[in-house]
């Protein structure tokens, strides 16, 4: 088998990964860089993107935009595969604004292998903040490779169960994305969330709000285990509830305290009422203890509900990449918030491996060739000696 790293070395995001053999050709993930969510240079790979069709499949590990926000450009009748799951989530959010997804997946499931031509690829379920990721094992003239996708240990899987899962490999592509973060230690579990956010909860008596991306169904669910825990409604956005739903998790259900309101007035108005008893306005809002899902974009919104409601002893969970605290419209949300008594708490653990759980994982797969993708430190790698491979093309 030959790989052919397109793109994804000595960066994080944008991966464009090829597996081939004589008469087979796979891609695995078809990022947008990191940058390029305003302006997207799609690359001018032949029978990828431009020319007549020269793959034979396009094979995606998560639904994060750094892996597929190029599946719209894909030359025509090039099958892709992904998660069900994972595709009723991204549906969802495509829906939520008007948009219809630029694919028609097939689908794949844990350990449920696909062959495609003489490549027989495995998928492995695996933990990230991306719901419904995977690990792809690809098998093909007697070697076997690992795609590790994104992946982490500290979330609600269990890691265990994957490690001990996955065979030996002749080769890994595996992501470093923390390698290169002056506070890489280890990684808070998800569960630890769950409890520092109770702690807080009943110590301090107002309202509570949690920017997180909806699409994180882990966080979801720690919050609305919070929630119920505390004794608080959990209040979605039309949004979050599209993705809740997709996901089934934190589904809009009066009996078990999660509500659903909307933003924008009359143009939400019948999709807000499709949940029945679960809804709720601002009225009902102001007279509940709550944990509500905000983003930037809801200043509006929240100076209204203000006007019913001291957010005094309020604090705001931030449950994001702390980058972005940086950009100039999350800072003046923050401020908002702020200005109106609300206190910000961290309550975010990362979705990548920390490096303890990149060796151990090293450790456990005992590669003949490691090669690293979607990092900045490639050079970490450079313990395990001349098993690490950094050209673009590698025979395995």
């Amino acid at each position: 088998m030959k790989i052919h790293i397109h793109r994804g070395q000595n960066q994080i995001g944008g991966s464009i990964i090829e597996i081939s053999t004589d008469s087979t050709k796979l891609i695995f993930d078809v990022g947008i860089e990191l940058d390029e969510a305003e302006q997207i240079e799609v690359p001018q790979i032949d029978g990828l993107f431009v020319g007549e069709k020269k793959y034979d499949a396009v094979f995606v590990s998560h639904y994060h935009p750094d892996h597929i926000g190029l599946l719209g450009s894909l030359v025509k009748d090039i099958p892709v595969y992904m998660g069900e799951k994972a595709f009723c989530v991204l549906n969802s959010a495509y829906k939520y604004r008007n948009l219809d997804v630029p694919f028609n997946p097939e689908y794949i499931y844990d350990r449920k292998a696909v062959k495609i031509g003489d490549i027989t690829v495995t998928p492995f379920l695996c933990d990230h903040s991306a719901f419904d990721s995977y690990m792809l094992i690809v098998e093909a003239e007697g070697k076997c490779v690992l795609y590790t996708g994104d992946f982490r240990a500290n979330g609600r899987l269990d890691f265990d169960r994957l490690l001990n899962s996955l065979p030996e490999v002749d080769a890994i592509i595996i992501e470093g994305t923390t390698l290169s973060r002056d506070d890489n230690i280890r990684n808070i579990e998800e569960e630890q969330l769950e409890e520092i956010a109770v702690n807080y909860l009943e110590k301090h008596g107002g309202p509570a709000f949690i920017m997180m991306s909806a699409m994180n169904i882990d966080r979801l669910k720690t919050i609305e285990n919070v929630a119920k825990r505390t004794g608080r409604l959990l209040l979605e956005d039309l949004y979050t509830a599209r993705v809740a739903v997709a996901s089934a998790c934190a589904v809009p259900d009066r009996k078990n305290g999660v509500r659903v309101f909307m933003t924008k007035g009359d143009s939400e108005y019948d999709e807000l009422c499709s949940y029945g008893s679960a809804k709720i306005g601002k009225a009902g809002i102001a007279d509940s203890q709550f944990i509500m899902c905000v983003r930037s974009s809801m200043k509006g919104y929240l100076e209204r509900l203000n006007e019913l409601m001291s957010f005094e002893n309020g604090v705001l969970f931030y449950g994001m990449w702390k980058g972005y605290m940086e950009q100039p419209y999350m800072k003046d949300f923050i401020e908002f918030m702020q200005s109106k008594g609300v206190k910000l708490h961290i309550l975010h653990t990362s979705g990548h491996a920390d490096s303890m759980t990149i060796d151990r994982f090293i450790q456990k797969i005992k590669p003949k060739i490691i090669i690293p993708v979607h990092t900045e430190n490639a050079e970490w790698f450079e313990r395990y000696g001349d098993i690490v491979q950094k050209s673009k093309e590698i025979y395995v």
